[in-house]
């Protein structure tokens, strides 16, 4: 048996994160063929960030694959991943993780990605807002980090405008796809520090 606790609230998370101009909501079956699009049509980005996802995706058929992995974490509490929604046009813009969760402390990793052209207007803000609450309050996570490389500015501040602070360097931590190793950016927030804001 596992020792990730299976506490009620946990098993009752909301699946559906409404923002201003977004639903961040659980991925389902049959969200494959979008998702799909999404990684072809910022394919060379994701290389950069995601590149296990970029090299294991080339059909709908294997996003569908990788969505119902995803799905299947979320069920057994492994990790959880939300598909990011433009409200207007109702296309997938982009997708937001809780992963590597260590149950023990409890902690988790987030990671996320926006389409290009969706970039710069605050749309990831919001999502990540909604995404730390429902770490907090769903998930009751005490504490969350974000690894960034270097040079991902973007990144870097969009996690302080929502209250991730530096907390240090690590020191060749990433692998690129061309096999260089970088740096990374450490930033973490913890439950305590967010209830205070």
């Amino acid at each position: 048996m596992s020792n990730i606790p299976f506490t009620e609230k946990r098993l009752q998370a909301e699946t559906a994160l409404l923002t201003r101009r977004t639903v961040v909501r659980r991925f389902r079956e049959n969200d494959g063929e979008a998702f799909f699009s999404l990684v072809q049509n910022n394919h060379s980005r994701l290389h950069d960030y995601f590149p296990d996802m970029a090299k294991a995706i080339h059909n709908p058929l294997e996003a569908e694959w990788h969505v119902r992995q995803w799905l299947a974490d979320w069920l057994q509490l492994r990790a959880f991943n939300f598909a990011i929604w433009e409200k207007e046009v109702a296309d997938i813009i982009g997708f937001i993780q809780l992963k590597r969760i260590d149950w023990e402390i409890p902690r988790a990793e987030v990671s996320f990605f926006i389409d290009r052209d969706y970039e710069n207007q605050g749309l990831m803000t919001e999502a990540l807002e909604h995404l730390v609450q429902f770490a907090f309050w769903e998930a009751d996570l005490e504490k969350l980090i974000v690894r960034t490389p270097m040079d991902n500015y973007p990144s870097q501040r969009l996690v302080r405008k929502v209250g991730f602070q530096r907390e240090g360097d690590l020191r060749a931590d990433m692998r690129l796809p061309t096999g260089e190793l970088v740096d990374v950016m450490l930033f973490g927030l913890s439950k305590i520090t967010y209830e205070k804001v």
